[in-house]
């Protein structure tokens, strides 16, 4: 099968080709670093995490560009109101960044470019708008990029500019042109610390937001390159206005294929700090291990809204665990340095990833391989099964770990509860055996009797 990806700019199923045979040239629009990331990130850093994987594991080479954006009038006011440098700002959150993705199995991008550290591709990229007559200088001193310029202008959100401009919320700007336009250079204000401008053939300033991915995009990937990702949130006007620079200064398409993540939603709404409804990530691993976390993503479809609440989070637990318990259940096995495609199990995993990367099809697939471990004990097929977890990144423990992690009591004092419970036994006190194991049970250890002995794990 060939693999099949939604492009969101035609809005239909295509077959994947890369520009250059073998090798992919993804860019994913990341964080902007003022405060702690959520689980919306999560699910976007997640996403683009199993496509990549995926990727690789059809073969081709992949180079991976996520995006930091660590200067906009957030950063600006946080450190401000912090009393810090926003450089101290932003690398203390570029850390927790990596420590929570790290967390959660999150490979690191092949690159991670800080749009401070492209000021000068940014400038240059303004400038070849400017003599295009695509971008104009305003009364304020910003440099706005001329929206109706660009005939496509539309093309990726599938509106035309007066359905745009009604359906925007803009405050009048007088030193626009048109409600639409956006700014490329914004002119230093008063009251902005001294790091957050720089000398430019505009006057002192900082880079718009929308100008710094088209930069440091084409310096990491061309001009054109293969696919193009980010959460659904960006589609308008961000990566909108990202083709219009890029394909005005260029005269190239940006990118082949567009990507973009599903919502997380909580009771039916949007997770937005506004509504009061957020969750960090960290929030979310202080109550749910992290592999849980990134099954409960995994097994929705990443274009599809993810539900936000405890009970899916303890069911995505439950279902882990019938994985691992699986994997406990069949004779220790490695599995081998590559998948065999041509195994039936694997075949069907290969056609729901083939799919637009259909997760949920392929999760299902590795459920009903589970199944097939427990009846037959195959380690076989369960190298396979662990194998094809890994894609997905999952199922990568030791099982008896998973499975026992998060009991409440160590691991001596329930051997030792173990050791004087089949003392019982080999005593005929029955009565005094059921009761360790109730109270065992009561603080969540699940005791199991098997021919080698006793084994235990949470409940």
């Amino acid at each position: 099968m060939t693999l099949r990806i939604h492009n969101s700019l035609t809005r239909r199923l295509e077959p994947f080709a890369p520009l250059q045979p073998g090798h992919v040239r993804m860019y994913v629009c990341g964080m902007t670093v003022y405060d702690l990331c959520h689980l919306g990130h999560a699910r976007s850093m997640v996403a683009f995490d199993v496509v990549q994987r995926w990727l690789k594991a059809s073969g081709y080479r992949v180079t991976y560009v996520r995006n930091i954006t660590d200067i906009d009038d957030k950063i600006i006011a946080r450190a401000l109101h912090n009393g810090e440098t926003i450089r101290s700002l932003t690398d203390r959150m570029i850390a927790a960044l990596h420590a929570d993705a790290d967390a959660l199995g999150i490979e690191r991008p092949d690159h991670e470019p800080r749009a401070t550290d492209y000021v000068p591709q940014m400038l240059a990229l303004i400038e070849r708008l400017q003599a295009k007559g695509y971008a104009y200088r305003s009364a304020d001193g910003d440099v706005n990029y001329a929206v109706r310029s660009f005939a496509g202008y539309g093309k990726l959100s599938g509106k035309s500019l007066d359905e745009l401009r009604a359906g925007q919320r803009v405050e009048v700007d007088p030193s626009k042109r048109d409600p639409l336009d956006f700014v490329l250079w914004k002119a230093a204000k008063p009251g902005e610390p001294a790091e957050a401008r720089w000398d430019s053939p505009f006057g002192p300033g900082r880079p718009g937001w929308h100008i710094e991915c088209s930069a440091m995009s084409c310096a990491l990937l061309g001009d054109s390159f293969d696919i193009h990702g980010g959460g659904a949130d960006l589609q308008f006007p961000h990566h909108e206005n990202e083709i219009a620079q890029s394909e005005a200064a260029t005269g190239q398409p940006l990118a082949r294929y567009w990507m973009h993540n599903g919502f997380v939603r909580v009771d039916g709404e949007k997770m937005s700090k506004s509504l009061g409804n957020f969750f960090t990530i960290r929030d979310v691993l202080q109550r749910f291990d992290a592999e849980t976390v990134r099954f409960f993503i995994v097994r929705a479809h990443y274009r599809s809204p993810l539900n936000y609440s405890d009970q899916h989070l303890e069911d995505a637990r439950a279902g882990l665990k019938r994985l691992y318990t699986a994997l406990a259940s069949a004779p220790a096995a490695v599995a081998g340095p590559s998948i065999d495609w041509g195994d039936a199990w694997a075949a069907r995993f290969r056609a729901a990833m083939d799919e637009d990367f259909n997760t949920p099809e392929a999760v299902a697939v590795l459920f009903e391989l589970a199944a097939e471990v427990n009846r037959t004990r195959d380690a076989r097929l369960a190298a396979l099964l662990r194998a094809l977890g890994g894609v997905l990144g999952l199922l990568q423990q030791d099982p008896q770990a998973f499975l026992r992690a998060g009991a409440g009591l160590d691991e001596a004092t329930i051997q030792a509860r173990i050791a004087e419970r089949a003392a019982a036994k080999a005593a005929r006190d029955f009565a005094t055996a059921d009761r360790i194991r109730a109270e065992l049970a009561a603080q969540g250890i699940v005791l199991k009797d098997g021919p080698g002995g006793t084994t235990w794990e949470r409940a």
